[in-house]
């Protein structure tokens, strides 16, 4: 088994898994045996899993946007490079979370399910999620802004905060990039460490999806029957639909107008780094091409190219905020979670910077998926949904993010002294 490739064995547990549970959905909905199975086996098994991804959101997160930040550097130092770097990133990641977000409200892709099977659903749900969500719907948005800045980052991180843990996490980072002691230098390669760990564990966690995926999708399937497959399908659509959206419109765009040069010509110099995203799908494994697509296809000046393409490989994740917000609209549709447009707002903000905070490895964007899921109230056991599927997704948002980097590097290369050679 351990020869078989993880997405095929997370293929093949996708189709097991829902296989069994159409099958018992079909022939034995009623039976008492069902249920205890449902309850004692699958469902257990599941959770084991989310428990594992939940356990790695802080040190991921506050490692990850640490480092990004760091990496960024002074920007007394770095000038324009840096400022312009970042302004890029945050403003693409923008237009592709709220890309993302439209279409999901415009394509209503997990509406269909009756609303007392939702409700039915959102019912087993943990309480502490229900404790959460109800919390957070009370707030105003003067209320959520202020709540940015938490009054205990621990507190924060113990109750499932994601947004006081990014702020705090921001906040770190800046300091250690303006402070250049011996001891901040010590201190960011005891984070590198620490990302590094984390990195592995969630290489661990994944391993354990193919079995996970099964147990989640019969628990699902097994009380959902086919409509489960079909609202899956819709969101798989959608998600294809705002990825191409911005790849072929965003960034095409951004490239005539701002980078001063022919999509087409960009495109063809960019086809080795997009394709070694889409066989990877990672962003950190496809670094080397996109920076040998960047400066000798793309004539990016060396110093533009090392710097952007380095950082867009951890910060710039266009395609996986897309992603993160898809999925978390779609979950909240699927079991009938209303979200209000203060909270989408909030969602979006979170999917800006946990595209930040999203390793570049496949998988890297679940445990900050999970922990939002959890913040509004959504049954966290929804990811089972997505996995199986998640291969292929992976692969073209990764496709996305690489793309994002060599646009960013174009666009910023276009400003600096250093005229940008002819597109090969």
């Amino acid at each position: 088994m351990r020869s078989i490739p993880l997405h095929t064995r997370m293929l093949i547990g996708f189709v097991v898994g829902a296989g069994l549970g159409l099958l018992a959905n079909f022939l034995f909905a009623d039976a008492a045996w069902l249920d205890v199975t449902v309850r004692y086996v699958a469902d257990p098994v599941g959770q084991v899993f989310l428990r594992l991804l939940f356990m790695l959101v802080v040190p991921l997160v506050f490692s990850a946007l640490v480092l990004g930040v760091v990496e960024i550097g002074d920007p007394r130092s770095l000038g324009r490079i840096g400022g312009k770097t970042l302004v890029f990133i945050l403003v693409v990641t923008s237009i592709a979370v709220t890309i993302g977000l439209i279409c999901v409200n415009v394509l209503q892709p997990g509406r269909g399910l009756p609303p007392e099977v939702g409700q039915a659903l959102l019912a087993e749900t943990s309480q502490r999620a229900a404790q959460i969500a109800g919390a957070r719907e009370g707030l105003s948005g003067m209320d959520l802004l202020i709540n940015i800045v938490p009054r205990n980052p621990v507190a924060s991180a113990a109750n499932g905060d994601l947004i006081g843990v990014m702020f705090f996490s921001l906040m770190f980072g800046i300091a250690a990039a303006v402070l250049r002691t011996e001891g901040t230098h010590t201190f960011v390669k005891s984070v590198q460490g620490i990302y590094d760990i984390c990195l592995k564990l969630i290489g661990w966690v994944i391993a354990l999806a193919p079995y996970a995926v099964a147990a989640l999708l019969f628990s699902i399937t097994a009380k959902l029957g086919l409509d489960v497959l079909v609202q899956l399908a819709r969101f798989v659509g959608t998600v294809v639909l705002a990825l191409s959206i911005h790849f072929f419109v965003v960034f095409p765009l951004l490239v005539k107008v701002v980078g001063k040069m022919s999509p087409l010509a960009f495109f063809r110099a960019a086809q080795p780094a997009i394709l070694t995203a889409f066989s990877t799908s990672s962003s950190s494994a496809t670094l080397p091409t996109t920076l040998k697509v960047a400066e000798e296809n793309l004539g990016v000046p060396r110093r533009v190219a090392r710097f952007v393409c380095t950082l867009g490989a951890t910060a710039n994740m266009n395609g996986t905020a897309l992603f993160e917000g898809v999925t978390v609209l779609f979950l909240a549709q699927f079991f009938g979670v209303e979200l209000s447009l203060v909270q989408q707002v909030t969602i979006l903000v979170l999917c800006i910077l946990g595209g930040i905070g999203a390793a570049g490895v496949p998988g890297g964007s679940l445990p900050v998926i999970a922990m939002i899921l959890v913040m509004f109230g959504i049954p966290a056991e929804g990811i089972g949904l997505i996995l199986g599927v998640d291969r292929f997704l992976d692969m073209c948002r990764t496709c996305v993010n690489v793309t994002g980097d060599l646009v960013g590097a174009v666009v910023i290369g276009q400003g600096e002294p250093e005229h940008l050679a002819e597109a090969a």
